[in-house]
């Protein structure tokens, strides 16, 4: 009896040792162990996951298989994780077979107690029911209107006042902090008319926003466990389901106030005629009649998809600003040239008020520099979803029903393949044309920041408008340092937070000096003239200030030219071609090119 046992044991081994082996050698990508999968892997890079499922990417030619669970009947179906960044392949999953990729059963289960059938955990009829619903209110000018007033008031009269007097105190702020504040207020404001005011003075602790959290993060926690243990645990009351189970109540009955009050002043709105354009009232205001609850979820949803991204977003931007002074030069140049058309050259009239949407569509390298940000760090870093039939991706992938597919939308941004050698350089010119003139939007699946396909964020253009709004206002009233040892780093969740926060020193910005150099530039440009066949220019003196796009101007009219036949400077005449020039002027060429101060030349 003991040898059958013996054998029938060792028949087993062998037989799952054979088949791990032969599975293990068909899966490109990290190690994967028996039993475990690649567990060991994502458990011993948990502090720099994005990075590592880059790293894994790059290796594999952009797209590898792995399993988390190598347990035969598992291991080909529900443990099985297709990762890709290849942007033909997400054009594939999000697009060209959009039907065969939903959000699926996990993500489902896992979102349902706090987002419901909400859109952004809803597949099928019942998502493209609300899609087409919410697709009109974000077309139109109400809302884009109701955002303007949202943004402008609170900047005003809290955001600006809060750093305003961080700087007199010379005492830091957790920037990304004020931004979550900032940006919860605003998307409740416009998601239900109603103003949590996290951003009042002092930064008083709010229920509604710390049960929202609570719950938020108690949900993703789910992600970390298997289904059937967070299941059990919910089941018994254990761990984190306690807290999403009491933040729940908190949030339910909060909004359950909010939608009982709105009925009521719907119903006034009709005598009185005061209008509300938030996206609550829009939809209670349909033919369609909706439950309590429906109406609590459509809220939740779009709660959920405004705030975290865009105070991630902007966390991001303002560091990558802080570590790059010519990117911040270069905006604050354009934001003088915006307000000097607009609000003419009293620049204490400037920060009066904050910039209208008007103004800041014209900000186009700000846009270029968030969307520049976003592509380096995407605030949802990556996403999945199910197979739902046997599939083959356009790179010969083949993908088996009932496995998912992760698209990684942090590693998108990172391949060579995809952006070229300088990938991981912070440069907004990408996304410029050449004169820097227009912008220009790059193919929506090699920059999957707000999704693509049919369920591409309709907030988009909305949120670029909050984000350049908020950017501007920040950066033309203060400068921002790093608070001397402060470590910024990617916290691990489905929002690419920071771990630590954004803490930061507030200075005040002298606009008087950025509009002086402005009026310096501008004067170059317009003393650059083309004089039969050479060029003339005026001297000046130019400081802590960086513009190749003006060099740019200069070497192309001397390629046309052939040389120099007359350059002025100082009204010192230099006759000859570029090269003959002395050197404290020759040295002019390589300084403009690479974009480095020009106060060395002219002392």
């Amino acid at each position: 009896m003991d040898i059958a046992i013996a054998l029938l044991v060792f028949t087993a081994i062998t037989s799952y040792l054979l088949w791990f082996t032969f599975i293990s050698r068909s899966l490109k990508g990290p190690r994967v162990w028996p039993l475990l999968g690649s567990l060991p892997g994502l458990v011993e890079n948990a502090d720099r996951m994005h990075e590592w499922i880059a790293d894994n990417l790059r290796a594999c030619g952009g797209t590898y298989q792995t399993c988390i669970c190598a347990i035969p009947f598992l291991a080909r179906k529900q443990g099985l994780v297709t990762v890709t960044c290849d942007p033909k392949n997400l054009e594939h999953i999000l697009k060209t077979r959009f039907d065969n990729y939903p959000k699926g059963p996990t993500w489902q289960a896992v979102f349902h107690d706090l987002l419901g059938k909400g859109i952004f955990n809803s597949d099928g009829d019942t998502w493209l029911f609300q899609r087409k619903t919410a697709a009109l209110e974000f077309t139109t000018r109400t809302l884009r209107q109701a955002m303007a007033r949202w943004v402008t008031r609170a900047i005003k009269l809290r955001f600006c006042p809060i750093l305003r007097a961080a700087q007199l105190q010379a005492k830091p702020v957790d920037l990304q902090d004020l931004l979550l504040r900032l940006t919860l207020d605003n998307i409740c404001g416009l998601a239900f008319g109603k103003d949590p005011e996290t951003l009042a003075p002092g930064l008083p602790d709010n229920g509604f926003a710390m049960a929202f959290d609570r719950a938020t993060e108690a949900t993703l926690q789910r992600f970390i466990l298997p289904e059937v243990i967070w299941k059990f645990r919910k089941w018994l009351g254990l761990g984190l389901e306690v807290s999403l189970s009491r933040s729940l109540v908190h949030v339910d009955e909060y909004l359950s106030t909010v939608i009982d009050t709105r009925k009521v002043e719907l119903l006034n709105q009709q005598k009185d005629g005061n209008p509300h354009d938030d996206l609550l009232s829009r939809f209670m205001k349909k033919k369609e009649s909706y439950s309590d609850k429906f109406l609590q979820h459509v809220a939740l949803n779009f709660i959920l998809a405004g705030r975290d991204t865009s105070s991630v977003a902007l966390s991001w931007f303002f560091w990558l600003v802080i570590q790059n002074p010519r990117v911040e030069e270069k905006i604050l140049h354009e934001i003088c040239t915006v307000l000097m058309e607009t609000r003419g050259e009293d620049v204490s009239s400037w920060v009066d008020e904050p910039l209208g949407f008007e103004e800041v569509d014209r900000l186009i390298y700000l846009k270029a520099a968030l969307s520049e940000t976003l592509r380096l760090y995407p605030s949802v870093p990556e996403d999945s979803k199910h197979v739902v039939a046997d599939d083959v991706l356009p790179d010969g992938t083949f993908v088996p029903a009932g496995s998912s597919v992760t698209y990684s939308i942090y590693s998108v941004g990172r391949m060579k393949c995809t952006w070229g050698d300088d990938c991981l350089e912070f440069r907004p010119e990408r996304w410029l044309t050449p004169d820097e003139q227009r912008f220009i939007m790059h193919d929506s699946y090699k920059f999957v920041s707000f999704n693509a396909g049919p369920r591409i964020c309709l907030g988009k253009d909305l949120a670029y408008l909050q984000m350049k709004s908020i950017a501007a206002a920040v950066l033309m009233r203060h400068r921002l340092t790093l608070v001397p040892g402060h470590q910024v780093e990617q916290k691990m969740s489905l929002t690419l937070f920071m771990k630590y926060g954004l803490k930061v020193n507030v200075h005040h910005r002298d606009l008087t000096v950025a509009l002086g150099s402005f009026k310096r530039v501008k004067a170059v440009e317009s003393d650059s003239v083309n004089e039969g066949g050479g060029v003339r220019m005026v001297g000046i003196h130019v400081r802590r200030i960086k513009v190749p796009q003006l060099w740019q101007k200069w070497e192309m009219m001397r390629a046309q030219t052939g040389a120099f036949d007359k350059i002025s400077f100082h009204g010192m005449a230099v006759t000859g071609s570029l090269e003959m020039l002395p050197p404290k002027i020759s040295c002019f060429s390589s300084a403009l090119s690479s974009g480095s101060s020009l106060g060395e030349l002219w002392a």
